[in-house]
Formats: structure tokens, C-alpha cells, sequence
């Protein structure tokens, strides 16, 4: 979430003659994150939160906006997208396609606790099992192929032993990979800031634009990595354990994934310390963006090919 395209008081209450919310009061730009536009948008009818899209083509956004209602319509706790009077969840801004949709209660943590951990792990078993009925599908664009392409564009900003790392890690997955695992709609960026929570509770899950088809596992490894990591790059055993029992009593997982969890782990820590890396050594022009420093997932992969992590495993 950030500011790439500036939006002026005129040009947001003209797009908003389309919908039928009301007034608009106010409006502010919010500048964490590093994919899309994003603003605060209060209305005489309630608050919401605008979105441009800056990557993501036209075509591809109703898998996401379509995922989020379904999610809504199904108890989970996730922006609902706001049809215009045309009945439809996309409309362009600025040449950008965009979109309005509710604003949730709550705010990010920054330290959790065994409590926000179980609540997070519970929440995703139920995000899992709910999306079991979305019918659309989407690819992981940051699976294999992007692994390899990626790492070599980044590979002339590196250090040698960087780039033995990257190398020897984007052929481990390779070989070995999750594909027989259990798989389905994932979040695939379920961080502690794409959480809002209030008090242990869960206010809501946003950000759904990396959402894709893939592991069950591996959004559980993407989860626990953020949730659960200690100052010093290893997994806190209780938080761990925390989060993935209250999964499991939601999703059961299978031996087939406890044998996994280590690969799973790597390959979650690979793709955000490349993503990271990418972001860093080539961004796109922009006005405001925040880049988030790609040496926190370089030393939680090291952690990972070292460490024995099927010893917190439920």
C-alpha cells in the first residue's frame, strides 16, 4: 500500500459520483507498502479505503475483488468490495484501474503473543476451509518460473556469497517442491501488517492482491515466518506451536505436510528476501514507497537451512 498516482479532491469526488456512498468528507493518502495507490476515503455513508492498481492489469483483478466477497459473504473478516451503479467491482481513475472497498476495525501488530498467534492460526484454517468454494483459480506469479527469473536480475547487485546463497536456494526448490501437497486459495501475504486486530481480536485480513492457488503449507510457513520469528531469526517455539495447532483444529494437516514444513519454510523466506531484493535494486519510479530491507529474509533463510524445524512441529 502506497502512493504512486496522485488523486485530487475534484477527480475522487467526480469517480465517486458512481456509487451511490454518499458525500465524500475526507481523504488521505497511505504511504506503507510497495504495490498499489491506496487512500483513506470517508464519506457521509462510512470509511472505505480506495485502491489504484499500479502492476496488476484490468483482467486480472476480478479473481481478487471476487475472492474477497466470497470471503466476506462467508465470515471471514476482509475488505468487501463496493459495487458502482453499473453492479461492477472495477471501474478507472486516473488511467488506473480501481476500486472502493469497506475499511475494517482494528490496527497492525507489531509484537504478537502466544494469544495473537493461536487467533491468527485459527483465522487462517478458516480462510482455507471458506475459499474450499471459490471457484475461480490463479497461478502463483511468484512461484518457480518467477524464482529464476528474478534471481538472475538481482544478481549483479549482490555480493559473491549472496549469490551462491540465492543460487544454491532457487535450485533446491527446484527439486524440491510443494505441488503434491494439499493446495487451494492462499493468501500468500498474511504479515503481521495485512492483519488489524483489536485487542486478540481479529478485526481483519486485508490486502488479498497476492492471492493465488497454491500450498496450504506454504501460506501457513509465510504466516508463521512473520508471526512467529524471534529478534535472532529462529522460530519462538510457543508462538509456533500456538499458531499451528489452532490451524490444524480448523484445517487438519497431513503427515505428508509435517515432513514438508522445513521446505516450506525456505521457500517462504526465499521468496520475500527476492521480492525484497528486487524491490531494492530495481524499483519503479514513484512518489512515495516504502522498500523493506531484503537482510531480515536473507538471515531468516539462513536460520532455515540450518535449523531442525520439524522440532516445533505440533
Amino acid at each position: 500500500m502506497a502512493v504512486f498516482t496522485r488523486v485530487t479532491e475534484p477527480e475522487l469526488i467526480s469517480w465517486l459520483n458512481d456509487f451511490s456512498l454518499g458525500q465524500l468528507l475526507e481523504f488521505q493518502g497511505i504511504v506503507s507498502g510497495i504495490e498499489n495507490t491506496n487512500y483513506f476515503v470517508t464519506t457521509s455513508s462510512g470509511r472505505f479505503v480506495l485502491t489504484l492498481f499500479e502492476k496488476l492489469a484490468a483482467s486480472e483483478l476480478p479473481f481478487y475483488l471476487n475472492l474477497m466477497s466470497h470471503l466476506a459473504r462467508h465470515d471471514i473478516p476482509c475488505p468487501s468490495p463496493v459495487a458502482n451503479r453499473h453492479n461492477q467491482f472495477l471501474s478507472k481513475l486516473n488511467g488506473k484501474p480501481a476500486c472502493i472497498v469497506s475499511r475494517l476495525s482494528g490496527k497492525s501488530l507489531t509484537n504478537p503473543d502466544v494469544t495473537h498467534c493461536a487467533a491468527i492460526g485459527e483465522m487462517l484454517g478458516r480462510l482455507h476451509n471458506a475459499a474450499l468454494s471459490f471457484a475461480e483459480t490463479m497461478p502463483n506469479t511468484h512461484a518457480a518460473i518467477w524464482r529464476a527469473r528474478a534471481a538472475q536480475q538481482v544478481t549483479p547487485f549482490l555480493s559473491p556469497l549472496d549469490v551462491a546463497l540465492l543460487e544454491s536456494e532457487v535450485a533446491f526448490h527446484e527439486k524440491h517442491t510443494l505441488a503434491a501437497l494439499p493446495h487451494g486459495v492462499i493468501h500468500a501475504d498474511l504479515f503481521r501488517d495485512n492483519v488489524l486486530l483489536d485487542g486478540a481480536h481479529i478485526g481483519g485480513l486485508i490486502d488479498f492482491y497476492f492471492a493465488c492457488n497454491d500450498s496450504l503449507l506454504y501460506d501457513v510457513a509465510i504466516t508463521v515466518n512473520d508471526w512467529c520469528m524471534g529478534a535472532d531469526s529462529i522460530l519462538d517455539k510457543a508462538r509456533t506451536q500456538a499458531l499451528l495447532q489452532a490451524y490444524h483444529a480448523v484445517r487438519p494437516m497431513y503427515k505428508e505436510e509435517q515432513i514438508a514444513w522445513p521446505i516450506a519454510l525456505r521457500a517462504a523466506a526465499l521468496r520475500f528476501w527476492l521480492s525484497r531484493l528486487y524491490d531494492m535494486h530495481l524499483p519503479r519510479e514513484n512518489e512515495l514507497v516504502h522498500a523493506h530491507n531484503p537482510d531480515q529474509f536473507k538471515c531468516i533463510l539462513q536460520r532455515h537451512i540450518t535449523a531442525n524445524s520439524n522440532a516445533i512441529w505440533l
